[in-house]
C-alpha cells in the first residue's frame, strides 16, 4: 500500500465510524445512546469485568502458546498483563489494532527478535478470527437470525475461499533465495510450530471459542440490562453478528459498525433499532470499564520507565569526573 492510501486509509477508519453514528443519531436521536449509557449498573460492570477477566487469560494463553511455537515464548503473568494493556488501547483508540501493534512491538524487543515478536501476535489474532469465524457461520447457519436465509451461501463462499487459500499457498513458490520465497518458507515455518503442532491447536481452539463466548455473553448482559426480554436464542445469534461487524477497522475506539450492525439486527429480528442501539452503547461502556486494568498497566509502565531513566541519568552523572 502507498504512502498515499495508507494516509487515506488511517483518516477513513475515524470517519466511517463517524459517520455511522451520525447516521444513527440522525434516525433515531440521541436517546438510545443515552439509555444505553444510563441503564448500565454495578452489577452489568461487574459481570462483564469478571467475564473479561477469564476471556483475557483465555487471550494470553492463545498468544504465548503461539509464540512458544515461534520460538518467543512469554511467561503466562506477562501475557495477560499485556492483553489488558493491548484490549485498553484497542479500547481507547481508533482503529481497534493499536493494542495489538503495541504488544506485538513490546513482546520482540524484550525477546530480542522483533519479527517474530510482531509475527506472534499476528497468527494468534488471526487464529483467533478464524475460529470465531467458523463459530459464527455455526451459530447462524443453525439459530434463527435475520441472516439466517442466505448462510448456506455463506457457508459455501467460506469453504471455497478457505480452500482457495490452502492451494494458493501451496502453489507459492518456497524454494530459492527470492523475497517470496524466504516469506512463504517462514509463513509455513510459523502455521506449522505456532498453530498446527500438536501442543498447539488444541489451546488455540478452546481459547478462541472461550474468548468469543466470553464477549457473546458481556452483549446478552448488555441486552438485559438495556431493558431487553429476549432469550438467549433470540439475542445469541444477534451478538455473533455485532461482533463480526466489530472486526470492520472503520471504528472510532470501537464505536460505528457495531452500533450500525446492532440498529439493524435488532431491528429486523423485530426487537427495535433503538434498543440494538442502546445495547450496543451498554456493551461499550461496559467493555471500556472491564480493560481498565489495562489502563493500569500502562501506568505502571510509564513510570518503571521514569524510574529507569532517572537511573540512568544519575549514573551517568556518577560516571563525569570531579572537577
Amino acid at each position: 500500500m502507498s504512502g498515499g492510501a495508507q494516509r487515506a486509509w488511517a483518516w477513513a477508519q475515524p470517519f466511517g465510524g463517524a459517520a455511522i453514528l451520525a447516521v444513527l443519531v440522525w434516525r433515531l436521536g440521541t436517546g438510545p445512546f443515552l439509555d444505553g449509557v444510563r441503564q448500565v449498573s454495578v452489577w452489568s460492570l461487574l459481570a462483564a469485568t469478571s467475564i473479561t477477566v477469564l476471556t483475557t487469560v483465555c487471550s494470553a494463553w492463545r498468544w504465548r502458546t503461539v509464540a512458544r511455537g515461534l520460538g518467543v515464548g512469554l511467561p503466562l503473568g506477562t501475557a495477560i498483563a499485556a492483553s489488558y494493556r493491548s484490549q485498553f488501547l484497542n479500547s481507547a483508540l481508533p482503529g481497534g489494532v493499536v493494542g495489538d501493534v503495541h504488544r506485538g512491538i513490546r513482546h520482540g524487543l524484550d525477546a530480542g527478535d522483533l519479527g517474530r515478536g510482531l509475527r506472534a501476535v499476528a497468527w494468534e489474532r488471526a487464529a483467533g478470527q478464524v475460529v470465531f469465524v467458523v463459530l459464527a457461520v455455526t451459530t447462524l447457519l443453525l439459530l434463527d437470525s435475520p441472516v439466517r436465509p442466505a448462510m448456506g451461501w455463506v457457508a459455501a463462499a467460506v469453504v471455497v475461499g478457505a480452500l482457495g487459500t490452502v492451494l494458493a499457498l501451496r502453489a507459492l513458490p518456497r524454494l530459492g533465495p527470492s523475497r517470496r520465497a524466504r516469506t512463504v518458507r517462514a509463513a509455513r515455518a510459523d502455521i506449522r510450530g505456532g498453530l498446527l503442532a500438536p501442543r498447539a491447536w488444541p489451546v488455540i481452539a478452546v481459547t478462541s471459542v472461550v474468548v468469543a463466548a466470553g464477549h457473546a455473553g458481556v452483549f446478552l448482559v448488555a441486552a438485559w440490562t438495556t431493558g431487553s426480554s429476549a432469550s438467549v436464542a433470540q439475542l445469541w445469534p444477534l451478538a455473533i453478528l455485532v461482533l463480526l461487524a466489530m472486526v470492520v477497522p472503520l471504528n472510532v475506539g470501537g464505536w460505528g459498525p457495531r452500533e450500525g450492525v446492532a440498529a439493524w439486527a435488532f431491528a429486523a429480528a423485530g426487537l427495535g433499532a433503538a434498543q440494538g442501539v442502546a445495547t450496543a452503547t451498554a456493551y461499550g461502556v461496559m467493555g471500556l470499564v472491564a480493560t481498565l486494568p489495562g489502563g493500569l498497566v500502562l501506568a505502571g509502565d510509564r513510570i518503571r520507565r521514569g524510574r529507569a531513566g532517572r537511573r540512568s541519568g544519575a549514573g551517568r552523572l556518577a560516571e563525569l569526573p570531579v572537577p
